[in-house]
Protein backbone atom coordinates (compact mmCIF):
# COMPACT_ATOMS: atom_id res chain seq x y z
CA UNK A 1 0.00 0.00 0.00
CA UNK A 2 1.45 3.43 -0.53
CA UNK A 3 1.79 6.21 1.91
CA UNK A 4 -0.88 8.42 0.10
CA UNK A 5 -3.13 5.70 -0.26
CA UNK A 6 -3.07 4.80 3.90
CA UNK A 7 -3.62 8.77 4.18
CA UNK A 8 -7.06 8.55 2.58
CA UNK A 9 -7.90 6.48 5.70
CA UNK A 10 -7.78 9.77 7.48
CA UNK A 11 -10.13 12.44 5.97
CA UNK A 12 -11.82 14.56 8.30
CA UNK A 13 -15.80 14.72 8.13
CA UNK A 14 -17.76 11.73 10.11
CA UNK A 15 -17.50 8.30 9.03
CA UNK A 16 -16.29 4.92 9.07
CA UNK A 17 -16.30 3.06 6.00
CA UNK A 18 -18.90 0.90 4.59
CA UNK A 19 -16.57 -1.02 2.82
CA UNK A 20 -18.14 -3.98 1.53
CA UNK A 21 -14.63 -5.64 -0.11
CA UNK A 22 -12.07 -7.22 2.18
CA UNK A 23 -10.00 -4.89 4.76
CA UNK A 24 -7.02 -3.86 3.45
CA UNK A 25 -3.96 -4.44 5.66
CA UNK A 26 -1.86 -1.47 7.35
CA UNK A 27 -4.80 1.11 7.56
CA UNK A 28 -3.25 2.99 9.94
CA UNK A 29 -6.15 3.71 13.22
CA UNK A 30 -6.93 7.26 14.55
CA UNK A 31 -5.63 7.72 17.98
CA UNK A 32 -8.64 8.07 20.43
CA UNK A 33 -7.53 11.46 21.68
CA UNK A 34 -8.26 12.75 18.09
CA UNK A 35 -11.62 11.12 18.21
CA UNK A 36 -12.42 12.71 21.70
CA UNK A 37 -11.20 16.24 20.66
CA UNK A 38 -13.39 16.21 17.02
CA UNK A 39 -16.48 15.18 18.58
CA UNK A 40 -16.16 17.69 22.14
CA UNK A 41 -18.92 20.02 21.65
CA UNK A 42 -17.91 23.40 21.07
CA UNK A 43 -18.85 25.68 23.66
CA UNK A 44 -20.66 29.00 22.89
CA UNK A 45 -21.25 32.72 25.13
CA UNK A 46 -24.06 33.24 25.29
CA UNK A 47 -25.91 36.42 26.94
CA UNK A 48 -29.53 36.65 27.79
CA UNK A 49 -31.57 37.62 24.57
CA UNK A 50 -34.36 36.80 22.49
CA UNK A 51 -31.51 34.54 20.34
CA UNK A 52 -30.98 32.42 23.99
CA UNK A 53 -34.62 31.72 24.05
CA UNK A 54 -34.89 30.46 20.54
CA UNK A 55 -31.51 28.04 21.26
CA UNK A 56 -33.01 27.01 23.86
CA UNK A 57 -36.12 25.83 22.17
CA UNK A 58 -34.20 24.58 19.50
CA UNK A 59 -32.47 22.53 21.84
CA UNK A 60 -35.82 21.32 23.73
CA UNK A 61 -37.38 20.39 20.59
CA UNK A 62 -33.58 18.55 19.09
CA UNK A 63 -33.22 16.55 22.54
CA UNK A 64 -37.86 15.36 22.35
CA UNK A 65 -37.23 13.93 18.61
CA UNK A 66 -34.30 12.24 20.00
CA UNK A 67 -35.94 10.91 23.12
CA UNK A 68 -38.65 9.43 20.45
CA UNK A 69 -35.41 7.19 18.57
CA UNK A 70 -33.92 5.88 21.40
CA UNK A 71 -34.31 2.37 21.65
CA UNK A 72 -35.63 1.59 18.75
CA UNK A 73 -34.46 -1.07 15.97
CA UNK A 74 -33.19 0.31 13.52
CA UNK A 75 -35.08 -0.91 10.51
CA UNK A 76 -37.96 0.67 12.87
CA UNK A 77 -37.11 3.85 11.71
CA UNK A 78 -39.09 5.87 9.06
CA UNK A 79 -37.78 7.56 5.81
CA UNK A 80 -39.10 10.70 7.38
CA UNK A 81 -37.37 10.20 10.53
CA UNK A 82 -34.12 9.34 8.59
CA UNK A 83 -34.36 12.64 7.04
CA UNK A 84 -34.45 14.37 10.66
CA UNK A 85 -32.17 12.92 12.37
CA UNK A 86 -29.68 13.58 8.91
CA UNK A 87 -30.65 17.31 9.22
CA UNK A 88 -30.23 17.22 12.93
CA UNK A 89 -26.62 15.75 12.43
CA UNK A 90 -25.26 18.24 9.97
CA UNK A 91 -24.47 21.03 12.45
CA UNK A 92 -22.58 18.76 15.02
CA UNK A 93 -19.06 17.63 15.94
CA UNK A 94 -17.92 15.15 13.37
CA UNK A 95 -15.04 12.70 13.15
CA UNK A 96 -13.96 10.66 10.01
CA UNK A 97 -12.64 6.80 10.94
CA UNK A 98 -12.06 4.07 8.55
CA UNK A 99 -13.34 0.52 10.03
CA UNK A 100 -13.99 -2.21 7.18
CA UNK A 101 -16.21 -5.01 7.45
CA UNK A 102 -15.73 -8.89 5.90
CA UNK A 103 -17.24 -9.10 2.23
CA UNK A 104 -20.81 -8.85 2.01
CA UNK A 105 -20.93 -8.76 6.19
CA UNK A 106 -22.21 -6.92 9.06
CA UNK A 107 -18.72 -8.43 10.80
CA UNK A 108 -16.00 -5.84 11.45
CA UNK A 109 -12.34 -7.12 9.84
CA UNK A 110 -10.48 -8.27 12.38
CA UNK A 111 -7.84 -5.17 10.64
CA UNK A 112 -9.91 -2.65 12.27
CA UNK A 113 -10.55 -3.89 15.79
CA UNK A 114 -7.97 -1.41 16.50
CA UNK A 115 -9.71 1.59 15.27
CA UNK A 116 -13.51 0.62 17.05
CA UNK A 117 -11.35 0.09 20.46
CA UNK A 118 -9.98 3.91 19.52
CA UNK A 119 -13.27 4.71 18.81
CA UNK A 120 -15.17 3.21 22.30
CA UNK A 121 -11.90 4.46 24.35
CA UNK A 122 -13.34 8.17 22.95
CA UNK A 123 -17.00 7.81 23.70
CA UNK A 124 -15.92 6.45 27.14
CA UNK A 125 -13.93 9.64 28.19
CA UNK A 126 -15.77 11.67 30.85
CA UNK A 127 -15.74 14.79 28.63
CA UNK A 128 -18.37 13.13 27.01
CA UNK A 129 -20.10 11.72 29.35
CA UNK A 130 -24.59 12.57 28.72
CA UNK A 131 -23.67 13.16 24.96
CA UNK A 132 -25.98 10.87 22.78
CA UNK A 133 -24.28 9.54 19.90
CA UNK A 134 -25.90 8.99 16.40
CA UNK A 135 -24.32 6.16 14.16
CA UNK A 136 -25.58 6.15 10.75
CA UNK A 137 -24.70 3.99 8.20
CA UNK A 138 -23.72 4.49 4.54
CA UNK A 139 -22.98 2.70 1.11
CA UNK A 140 -22.21 3.66 -2.37
CA UNK A 141 -24.31 3.16 -5.08
CA UNK A 142 -23.12 -0.36 -6.12
CA UNK A 143 -26.15 -2.77 -5.72
CA UNK A 144 -29.72 -2.35 -5.31
CA UNK A 145 -31.73 0.12 -2.95
CA UNK A 146 -33.24 -2.59 -0.62
CA UNK A 147 -29.81 -4.55 -0.17
CA UNK A 148 -27.73 -1.42 0.25
CA UNK A 149 -30.27 0.31 3.17
CA UNK A 150 -30.70 -3.34 4.91
CA UNK A 151 -26.74 -3.91 4.72
CA UNK A 152 -26.04 0.32 6.44
CA UNK A 153 -28.69 -0.80 9.18
CA UNK A 154 -27.03 -3.90 10.22
CA UNK A 155 -23.18 -2.57 10.20
CA UNK A 156 -24.31 0.70 12.64
CA UNK A 157 -25.43 -2.00 14.72
CA UNK A 158 -22.56 -3.73 14.72
CA UNK A 159 -20.63 -0.62 15.87
CA UNK A 160 -23.01 0.09 18.75
CA UNK A 161 -22.86 -3.62 19.85
CA UNK A 162 -19.52 -3.56 19.89
CA UNK A 163 -19.32 -0.69 21.70
CA UNK A 164 -21.89 -1.38 24.24
CA UNK A 165 -20.49 -5.20 25.00
CA UNK A 166 -16.82 -4.29 25.35
CA UNK A 167 -16.62 -0.12 26.55
CA UNK A 168 -20.06 -0.44 28.81
CA UNK A 169 -21.61 2.48 26.79
CA UNK A 170 -25.82 3.00 27.61
CA UNK A 171 -27.07 1.68 24.28
CA UNK A 172 -29.97 4.45 24.88
CA UNK A 173 -26.99 6.97 23.95
CA UNK A 174 -26.06 5.40 20.60
CA UNK A 175 -28.83 6.10 17.96
CA UNK A 176 -28.44 3.57 14.76
CA UNK A 177 -29.83 4.47 11.33
CA UNK A 178 -29.21 3.68 8.06
CA UNK A 179 -28.93 5.44 5.47
CA UNK A 180 -27.86 3.33 2.42
CA UNK A 181 -26.67 4.51 -0.73
CA UNK A 182 -29.26 7.42 -0.76
CA UNK A 183 -26.62 10.24 1.05
CA UNK A 184 -23.17 9.84 -0.99
CA UNK A 185 -20.31 11.56 0.93
CA UNK A 186 -19.33 12.43 -2.74
CA UNK A 187 -22.65 12.79 -4.92
CA UNK A 188 -20.38 13.32 -8.10
CA UNK A 189 -18.78 9.70 -7.73
CA UNK A 190 -21.36 7.47 -6.62
CA UNK A 191 -19.67 4.25 -6.51
CA UNK A 192 -16.39 5.80 -4.74
CA UNK A 193 -15.43 3.62 -1.73
CA UNK A 194 -15.44 7.11 0.40
CA UNK A 195 -18.91 6.96 0.28
CA UNK A 196 -19.25 3.76 2.15
CA UNK A 197 -19.08 4.79 5.68
CA UNK A 198 -20.74 4.60 9.13
CA UNK A 199 -21.25 8.87 10.41
CA UNK A 200 -20.71 8.94 13.94
CA UNK A 201 -22.04 12.24 15.44
CA UNK A 202 -22.04 13.83 18.83
CA UNK A 203 -26.08 15.13 19.28
CA UNK A 204 -25.73 16.44 22.46
CA UNK A 205 -24.04 20.12 23.05
CA UNK A 206 -25.23 20.50 26.70
CA UNK A 207 -22.09 18.48 27.33
CA UNK A 208 -19.94 21.97 26.12
CA UNK A 209 -21.83 23.75 29.45
CA UNK A 210 -21.53 20.74 32.01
Amino acid sequence: MTRSFSLSFLTIGAALSMTAGVALAGSEAVPAAQILNALKPKSATRGLSAGTQVDLAASAKEASFLNTVRNRQTRSLSRVERQQIAELAATKPKIDLEIQFDYNSADIAKTSTQAVQALGKALSDPALKGSTFVVAGHTDATGGEAYNQDLSERRADTIKKYLVEHYGLNGSDLVTVGYGKTRPKDPSAPMDPSNRRVQVVNMDTKTASQ
